[in-house]
Formats: structure tokens, sequence, C-alpha cells
């Protein structure tokens, strides 16, 4: 019921209660190419009345639907919004290495898609992208300069650089994007741009200083050079000046949040609705305060938690059906409060735990070599190379769980009372296999859930940066190669959490529960407290600690968490450790899976 509230909820908000038509698109492009995209066309956009238009792009390891609050905003103010999978991405073909400026990364392919409809003015057509979105229009901006007829009459680039100098001319300060109007969105605490560097290429500036750089004013005075300018130019004021007999206007917006926040940001959102309306005209105009994207956001999240009820749910309702009741215990078994000398295991073993999921992120993100496959830098059987640091950071740590397991049960366990095969460590091949199975069924009648939300109401489970969505069949082979690595890490997990370390505290088993689910994403809450924390105080990230590997840690923080509270509610009927770490591991792969970048 959660999920149906969700679909029909999120689809209410983006189709401005029926009065948006939403199309799902793929076509081949001129690269040959197949594009996805989400086609938002509001009713007052007809042949006679054409409406200005605007193509919205997510940034590198995303999908179309991270648009959602630009896209609803937008296509509720009247213009006619398409927001794409850059290739590579979600449900568009592959990216092929070393081709990323090709057709602006799918970006300019949507462009030319909306000056063919016949309800779009193709004289008022915007792009718009967060981070490697907005890299794809800044790529788009020569090939828009070499067509017969220019598109693009406004750029919006979020979360990442304009570009400042011309390559071809002795790096002289230039305007690359002529008689458009041009804005950014330059975050005060962006992890990656915003800095101006000195002739050893050591950053001189905090992003939170962006616009006092030579780069900014040069921007906001249309490429001239910084040293010839009069007064100082200021963030958030429009500035318009002549361009080739042409009157084009520059903005420069500097929030105060991170380059993740950017697509989840009223502020952000307010600044793209007010630009667009100056450059294009809304026709439908509301003030950029006033947004609903919020709603939509709600509803999906609730999505999001239905769906982890049904992986519980579904599993104890399969449980009454002849073919998987041979996996029901009796009766639960009942957590038992520990002694002193096994809660100083206890604690110990998730310090321990924690310490080493902490140390292996950096070192991982330290290690040249899985940097390369993370960055898809070097060919390789792993086409995801952010899945891939993932996969091999969950595989270590699944091996510590077991190493850390073993050295208690030698130790100390196998003398206290621990009985491997009572408290289903060892359930026998016939059991492991059966729950196995059951698990499958499990991940999948969940996933169908997902796809009928998809079929009927366009809309998938998301909250922010962490996302449960239909996907392309090609996926499914791509999670092949991931699940081993999962898999072996969430079973190792699902014994640790329950045939090792389940008892009573308080008298009360959930503060068991809770505390391991704190534990489990322990390390990688330092590292992003640590970091940001850093961040605020110092104007820049830990020296050596890239920010994207803080940003992934985002999602991971709460899948880590809400695996424990799933696997412990199933083994309760189970007494099964491997069924909640089969389906916990399948839905982790098919998440990571479906909401990164694929490379050939």
């Amino acid at each position: 019921m959660l999920c149906l509230v969700s679909g029909i909820g999120a689809s209410v908000v983006q189709t401005a209660a029926g009065s948006i038509d939403v199309k799902d698109l793929r076509w081949e492009t001129s690269t040959g190419q197949e594009l996805s995209a989400l086609l938002f066309t509001p009713d007052s956009a007809t042949a006679d009345q054409p409406a200005p238009a605007i193509v919205v792009s997510h940034g590198w390891w995303n999908n179309r639907e991270m648009q959602d609050a630009n896209y609803v905003e937008l296509a509720r103010r009247g213009f006619v919004v398409i927001s794409i999978d850059m290739y590579g991405h979600g449900n568009s073909d592959r990216l092929t290495a070393g081709a990323e400026s090709v057709n602006g990364t799918g970006m300019y392919a949507a462009v030319e898609l909306l000056a063919d409809l016949p309800y779009v003015d193709a004289d008022q057509i915007g792009v718009t992208g967060h981070s490697n979105g907005a890299r794809a229009a800044n790529f788009s901006m020569p090939i828009d300069d070499a067509a017969e007829t220019p598109l693009i009459s406004a750029v919006l680039l979020v979360d990442n650089d304009g570009v400042y100098r011309d390559a071809d001319n002795d790096n002289e300060f230039f305007n690359l994007y002529g008689t458009r109007d041009v804005g950014i969105v330059a975050d005060q605490y962006d992890e990656f741009f915003f800095r101006s560097y000195n002739a050893d290429g050591v950053a001189v500036t905090a992003p939170r200083d962006y616009i006092t750089t030579d780069n900014a004013q040069s921007f906001l005075a249309f490429g001239t050079d910084p040293a010839a300018r009069g007064e100082d130019r200021v963030a958030g004021e429009f500035y318009t000046d002549q361009v080739d007999g042409t009157e084009a206007t520059r903005v420069i917006y500097t929030p105060a949040q991170t380059h993740p926040w950017g697509p989840f940001s009223a502020q952000t959102t307010e600044h793209t609705i007010e630009f667009f309306e100056n450059a294009l005209g809304a026709p439908s105009p509301i003030d950029a305060g006033s947004q609903v994207w919020q709603f939509k956001a709600f509803f999906n999240a609730l999505g999001l938690i239905g769906f982890a009820i049904f992986l519980v749910a579904f599993t104890r309702a399969l449980l009454t059906t002849r073919a998987f009741a041979s996996l029901t215990v009796g009766s639960p078994g009942v957590a038992q409060p520990t002694t002193r000398k096994g809660l100083a295991w206890f604690w110990g073993g998730l310090v321990v735990s924690a310490v080493i999921s902490g140390w292996s992120w950096v070192a991982l993100s330290q290690t040249p070599a899985v940097g390369a496959l993370a960055f898809n830098l070097v060919p390789s059987v792993f086409p995801q190379g952010a899945v891939t640091f993932v996969a091999f950071w969950a595989a270590i740590n699944g091996l510590a769980a077991i190493v850390i397991m073993a050295v208690f049960y030698l130790a100390f366990g196998r003398k206290n009372g621990v009985r491997l095969r009572a408290s289903g460590v060892l359930p026998g091949w016939k059991k492991t296999l059966l729950g196995s199975a059951l698990g499958v069924v499990v991940v999948a009648a969940a996933f169908g859930i997902v796809f009928l939300m998809d079929y009927f109401f366009t809309t998938d489970f998301r909250l922010w940066v962490l996302a449960i969505k239909a996907f392309t069949p090609d996926k499914l082979g791509i999670a092949l190669i991931y699940l081993p690595f999962f898999v072996f890490f969430y079973i190792a997990s699902s014994i640790a959490v329950n045939s090792f370390n389940r008892f009573s505290i308080a008298g009360k088993e959930w503060i068991n529960t809770a505390i391991l689910a704190l534990f489990i994403s322990l390390g990688a809450l330092v590292l992003v407290v640590a970091q940001y924390t850093t961040f605020a105080v110092t104007g820049e990230l830990i020296p050596g600690f890239g920010g994207i590997f803080s940003i992934w840690l985002f999602p991971i923080i709460v899948i880590l968490a809400v695996s424990v509270v799933i696997t412990r509610k199933i083994y309760r009927a189970t007494g099964n450790p491997y069924i909640g770490g089969v389906i916990n591991g399948v839905v982790a792969t098919l998440i990571a899976v479906t909401n990164s970048l694929t490379f050939t």
C-alpha cells in the first residue's frame, strides 16, 4: 500500500494533477546510440502556442530522475522539459571511453529533438545540468555553434565551472557562450570545482571565495580580462551587455551548500527557475520560492519505506507456502543476555570492524590501481568504476567479518555455548539453497512492484542519492559481475549480526539491533563527518581524501543500517542468516548497478 500511495502521489505532483503529460522516450541518436529521457509537456504547450523548452541533465554516476526538482518546477511553469539519461547512465546505451564530448554526452541530441517538436518554440531552448551534466552543456556549445541553425539560447551550469579561457589562443580569457544568456550555480562548499590554481597546480582559492576570482569576474564581464575591469561584480545580480549586437546576460549564484546537495536543494531550484524565467520567459509564471517538488520527494521516500517493509513481509508470507514452509523455525529463538566477558568481545568486535571499515575505504581510495578501475581509466572486465570500488570494499569487509567471527568462536564462543548449527551458521546445503531461492523470489517480487510503478506512473522510489528504479535488461548481466562481492559481504554481515551478536540489552533485543545498525555504518559515518567538518572549518577537504569518496558513502550509510534491521527480522522467523544475506546482497547489487555509469 505504501508503494502504491508513493506511485500515485508522486505522479500527481509531477503531472500537476494531470495537466502535464509525461512520456518515457527512447530514440537512436546520430551517434547510433540509444538515448533515454523523460519528456514533460504542459497542456498549455500547443502547435498554436509553442512553449520554450529546457533540457535538464543529471551528473556523473546518476540518472534522469535526479532532476525531478527541476522538471517538476519548470514544467508547472509552462516550459516543455526533457530530462535525459546521459550516455552510459540509466536506460541509455553505454558510454564509449574517450567519447564523452560526442553529441554533448547526449544533451545535444535532446536539444535537436525538442527543436523538431511542433509545440516547442525552437528559438527559445535552454540547457542545464548538474556537475557533469553541466559539462555536457559546455560540450554542447561548439556543436551548437557549428550547426547551420544554432538552437541553444540559454545555459545554466550547476555545480561545474564555466569555460573561461581559450586554449587555442594562449589561454586568454574569452566568451565561449556568445550571445546566449548564461548562469553558474557555484556552491561555496563544492568538493570539485570553483577553485583557482597557481602555476604548480595548487589551489589558491577555496570555492567560497569563487566570486572574487578572475575566472568568475571575467565570466560576469562576458569574457573580458579582469585586469581591465572596473568595479567588482557580485553574486546573484544579472549583468547585461551587447554581444555581436544581441543583448545577453550573465549571473552567478553562490549558495552555501555542497556539490551533491544541488539536485535536492530548494535554493538551487529557485535559482534555476529565476534564471530561465529571466532568459526564456515562463509561460505560466509562479514565484520561484513557491515549490512543490518536495511533495514528490516525500511520496518517493514512502516507496522506499514500503519496499523495505515488503522484503520482510513477503518473506514471511512465503514461509507459509508448501515450497518454503520447511525454512520456518518452530518458535523464534529468544535473544539471550551475555556475560561480562562476552560483552567485551561484542564491543571489541564492533570497534575493530568499524575501524577496518573506515580504514579500508581510505586505503582503497589511495590505491592507484583501484583508482584506475574506479574512474574507468583502464580497460577491465568491470564496466562500472564506482560500483567496482564499492564491491572491492564490501569484499574486504566481508572477509574481515569472517576473520573476526572465527577468532571469537575459537577463543571464546566455542567454550561458552555458541553452536554453529543451532545458530544457523551451518543450516545444511538443502536449507542454504532453498533459503537462497526464497531470497531471489522475494527480490524479484519487490522489483516487480518497482516496475509496476514505473509502467503505470513513471515514478520510482528514491530519496536524494538513494534510489530504487526500473532498469533495462542489460543491467542484469552487469549485476552478475558484481553479485558475488555484495552477496559475500551481506551474508557475512547477516551471520555476524544474527548468529554471533544477537542478545538482549536491558532486556530488549531492539537495542542490540540498533547498536549493530549503528556500528555497521560507523566507519562510513565517521569519514563523512570528518570530511565535512574539515570542509566547513577550513574551506577545503581533508588533504588527499577526494570528495567523491565521501559522496559515495551517503547512500551506503543508509543501506548498511537498514540491512541489519531486515536481516534480523527475517532471522527471527527462520533462524537462517543466509536468507536475509542473499536478499540484502541482491538488492544492494541492483541498486548499485542501476544508479551508476557504464563504460564500454
